[in-house]
């Protein structure tokens, strides 16, 4: 085999190895990722059930029910369309109605959101830039006034 062959089967190894590498890497990200979305682009979009996602808005004023020990549902509104979430565990002490909420979990076959983590603003000037940006967008926040 002459050096020329030699070295034109080595870049092709070197190329084949380092598309095989990307790939790998390309499907463990994709595998990490999470999506936020906000309850009305999940009514547009209509993510799949099972898929890990995040959402964000707003706690509805009396929505939020403990149908068991450590369980609580609820409903996120960003003023245009609602979720209803369920989580089981104990919430963050700032977790109120009227507050914002960014809630990680996955969209179930019957349209509830089961939330595995739920994390809430942590002042009273503070919203999470996802939530804030899906009110921002609907046309119902002002800057500065924290609702």
């Amino acid at each position: 085999m002459s050096p020329k062959r030699r070295r034109l089967w080595l870049l092709l190894a070197s190329v084949g190895t380092l598309a095989v590498a990307a790939a790998l890497v390309l499907t463990s990200l994709s595998d990490n990722l999470v999506f936020f979305y906000s309850p009305a682009q999940i009514a547009e979009k209509h993510p799949p059930p099972g898929r890990r996602l995040r959402i964000g808005g707003l706690v509805e004023q009396g929505s939020v029910t403990r149908p068991e020990k450590l369980v609580t549902d609820f409903v996120v509104t960003d003023l245009k369309a609602t979720l209803k979430v369920t989580y089981r565990g104990v919430l963050p002490d700032l977790f109120r109605e009227g507050q914002g909420v960014v809630a990680e979990g996955v969209l179930r076959r019957d349209g509830v959101f089961e939330a595995r983590e739920v994390l809430a603003r942590h002042d009273e000037t503070y919203m999470p830039p996802e939530v804030a940006k899906a009110l921002k967008e609907s046309g119902r926040w002002k800057e500065g006034s924290g609702k």
